[in-house]
């Protein structure tokens, strides 16, 4: 179960986020703060897996607050809560060591992803934030370990349900990946994902079962 801790100054954003955890069944809430004092003082009795730090608070820059706290707990994975869009602000954010960057618009498809990429290291930033990133730095298409993964399920024939199965995940994830892999190659069908897919190198072959 991955450990959580919420720091929003926004009760309403908390209680949301909260329940996504809670629904879940990978994650749970350890601890919650409403400003970055709190949160100094909550992670020096125990640090969680994962920060869900927001990008502005009353006293504080969240940003900044991800550099300071890594030094101090680098195992702890920082992930950014924020409407910001602004390139400068994605970029400051990583390198400051923070492990994603999620919009609040995104949370309810893309948080529990994310929190299962962070966890298995590697970073993560909400689709339209990555779209805006490759669109600047002309990047190819960035598919995590997980999407990769699903992405090889459908190819080889499996059902949402099967792939949930083999990677001990829920469908309602599975099908969050699948909607993702969609969005990043531009696919509107499970065909069409995989022949587009071959076509941009990111799958090497189909092994139908």
């Amino acid at each position: 179960m991955i450990r959580v801790h919420i720091t929003d100054d926004h009760k309403l954003v908390v209680g949301g986020i909260s329940l996504l955890i809670k629904e879940s069944d990978i994650a749970m809430v350890s601890g919650v703060s409403y400003s970055l004092a709190e949160c100094r003082k909550a992670l020096a009795f125990g640090q969680p897996d994962v920060l869900l730090l927001d990008l502005e608070l009353p006293d504080g820059d969240g940003i900044d607050f991800c550099a300071e706290i890594l030094s101090r707990y680098p195992t702890l994975k920082v992930v950014i809560l924020t409407s910001h869009e602004e390139y400068s602000a994605i970029r400051r954010a990583m390198l400051n060591g923070a492990a994603g960057y999620l919009l609040k618009a995104d949370l309810a498809e893309e948080l529990i992803m994310g929190l299962e990429t962070v966890m298995g290291g590697q970073a993560f930033v909400s689709f339209e934030i990555e779209k805006r990133v490759r669109k600047i730095e002309e990047r190819p298409v960035w598919l995590t370990m997980r999407e990769r993964q699903v992405l090889e399920g459908i190819a080889d024939g499996y059902t949402n349900q099967e792939i949930a199965d083999r990677l001990g995940l829920s469908i309602q994830t599975i099908k969050s990946y699948h909607k993702s892999l969609n969005q990043k190659i531009d696919a509107n069908n499970p065909t069409e994902l995989v022949k587009k897919a071959i076509e941009m190198g990111e799958l090497k072959r189909t092994t139908r079962r």
